[in-house]
């Protein structure tokens, strides 16, 4: 079982479902857990029966809300046990969820934020009291790649314990993305066909730094869920 921490309060839900979904069509099973003060998932991913804290399917994604760690979901599911998945995604704005979810032991943890001050700095509050060194990965959602921008981002996390990886992963702003993920969330599904060429390519990046397989591989798999919706 492979462990993805997704860090920050920019809002992510969209993203990770979209990462969910093409580690399943690559055959992975992956449970997605929303441990964020919002809870988004709870109002974007369908339910039958909604309690505060459940596991619901969705596009053979399973998706946890409500939970506070590892135990309660296996405690929910009746299970002793590891968690039957290949990967779990766990998406939070809390520091203390980083800790109860174990995210120092994830294969990857992301720092997703934009640069407006307080997706910046709220979402760096999370990583000031970091008592252990963590490995980070930048997701910066930005209408231009600037390097200001990315240095302002260095400057503010100076004396924080946070390492971060060489590598980034860029999201556009303003390409007619917001508006497919708005229009996929009124229909209750996961469409890729419309999305920007540049949100595909990241999401290709990420799985590929967390997935051990080929390029050619996860493009497949993205035009299996193009084709099939």
């Amino acid at each position: 079982m492979k462990k993805v921490g997704f860090i920050g309060v920019y809002d992510k839900t969209d993203m990770i479902l979209n990462l969910a979904k093409i580690l399943t069509t690559m055959g992975n099973k992956v449970l997605v857990v929303d441990s964020t003060v919002n809870q988004k998932a709870k109002y974007v991913v369908p339910a039958i029966n909604p309690t505060t804290s459940y596991v619901t399917n969705f596009e053979d994604i399973d998706v946890a809300v409500g939970f506070k760690s590892e135990e309660q979901i296996k405690e929910y599911l009746g299970l002793e046990d590891e968690l039957p998945y290949d990967f779990i995604l766990v998406d939070t704005d809390i520091y203390t969820r980083i800790k109860d979810f174990e995210l120092d032991k994830a294969v990857k943890n992301f720092f997703v934020t934009s640069f407006d001050l307080f997706s910046l700095k709220k979402g760096l509050e999370i990583l000031a009291v970091l008592e252990q060194p963590m490995a980070l990965t930048k997701i910066l959602y930005c209408k231009e790649i600037l390097k200001e921008d990315d240095d302002y981002l260095n400057f503010l996390s100076t004396n924080y314990k946070v390492v971060w990886e060489a590598d980034r992963v860029y999201f556009p702003i303003e390409n007619g993305d917001y508006d497919v993920l708005i229009e996929n969330q009124r229909v209750s599904k996961i469409k890729f066909r419309r999305l920007s060429a540049q949100y595909k390519d990241s999401l290709v990046y990420i799985v590929l730094s967390i997935l051990n397989t080929s390029e050619t591989n996860v493009r497949r798999a993205i035009k299996t869920i193009e084709k099939n919706v």
